[in-house]
């Protein structure tokens, strides 16, 4: 009988997955993994663990989740970036470490409650990402920074269910108590999701007030005071306390200067980005053609890769609206994975 660690959150999706590794057949162990001092959900997931008779582990992964996940927040943050701490955990912790840690469990896999899919493929001869039957819970997204060599060993058992009703009915007719759980919040290790206070008290900071300018016809307009670049990112429109006689929105961030640049909605749009610390999953080639996403939530855009040395220069076919440093562009062969890259 194959062994998988099972990473376990407390909440439904992990649950349910841990019911249906067992009905596959598998030895489930499952594990949370401590990963800051305000932690939910380890009652939960001890719980339901007993309740299925699986072994239960927590592996206490602060240390590593500070190095890789919260100092890359606060410091792409202090530079004037907009971070994805969820790409670098998932990278670093939930498919790097942890499954370091199932091998020294003799774990044959790991397994998680994302949706996504990871399947052998004919045409690249070889295991891959690809996207979940649930298109608007699709994961997929965050997952593109995980090595190839520790992808032939995950399963992704929600990968073919149509939505989270779906899940939520399953975890009913399972009787796991955690069937009507909330989902988790956005960000884990802020509990307030005040980003900026949690940098600034964290890193020592106090935001500097700076100038909101406008370039017209070439020349700049300072058209009012921000509070802190720190509290802003591209394509925000709220928040910036300036009357104009349009809408505006920010544009970019010039950190060297302090200084926020505002424009129009028509200047939020860009056809070009550039990204670096770059991860594949499947062959690619210069200027292969794929679909791309900006954020996790954009829809995907045709565009084409051309490589300059360690980077990549994307180029849309159609101009894309507030492409922001710090968050990830991600490629796409129709529904599998290519891999993807940090915007600068």
């Amino acid at each position: 009988m194959k062994r998988v660690l099972l990473g376990m959150s407390g909440g439904v999706d992990s649950s349910v997955t841990a019911v249906l590794l067992q009905r596959q057949g598998y030895e489930v162990l499952g594990a949370t993994m401590l990963l800051n001092e305000e932690q939910q959900g380890l009652d939960d997931a001890r719980y339901v663990c007993q309740k299925l008779g699986i072994e239960y582990y927590i592996i206490d992964g602060k240390k590593e989740f500070k190095k890789y996940v919260i100092n890359n927040f606060n410091n792409e943050y202090i530079e004037a970036k907009t971070p994805n701490p969820c790409v670098e955990c998932n990278k670093h912790i939930k498919f790097d470490f942890f499954y370091k840690k199932a091998k020294e469990l003799n774990c044959d896999y790991i397994a998680t409650g994302h949706y996504a899919k990871c399947e052998y493929s004919e045409k690249y001869n070889q295991y891959v990402l690809k996207v979940a039957e649930a298109e608007k819970k699709d994961q997929s997204y965050f997952l593109y920074g995980i090595s190839k060599k520790v992808l032939e060993h995950v399963i992704f058992p929600l990968g073919n269910y149509k939505s989270k009703d779906e899940i939520r009915e399953l975890a009913k007719k399972m009787e796991l108590p955690v069937a009507s759980k909330s989902d988790s919040q956005e960000i884990c290790f802020i509990q307030d999701n005040n980003y900026a206070k949690y940098v600034c008290k964290k890193c020592n900071i106090c935001p500097k007030s700076g100038n909101i300018v406008i370039y017209n016809d070439g020349k700049k307009e300072i058209i009012g005071k921000h509070n802190g670049i720190i509290n802003y990112t591209i394509g925000q429109r709220k928040g910036l306390g300036i009357a104009y006689k349009e809408p505006l929105y920010v544009i970019k961030i010039n950190k060297d200067n302090n200084e926020l640049v505002v424009g129009t909605e028509e200047n939020l749009y860009k056809k070009i980005l550039y990204a670096n610390n770059l991860n594949f999953l499947i062959p690619i080639y210069n200027n292969m053609q794929v679909w791309a996403k900006i954020r996790y939530r954009a829809e995907k855009s045709k565009a084409k890769i051309n490589f300059e040395k360690d980077n990549v220069k994307v180029i849309f076919e159609e101009p894309q609206r507030a492409i922001t440093p710090g968050q990830s562009v991600v490629f796409y062969d129709d529904d599998i994975l290519i891999g993807g890259g940090i915007i600068y």
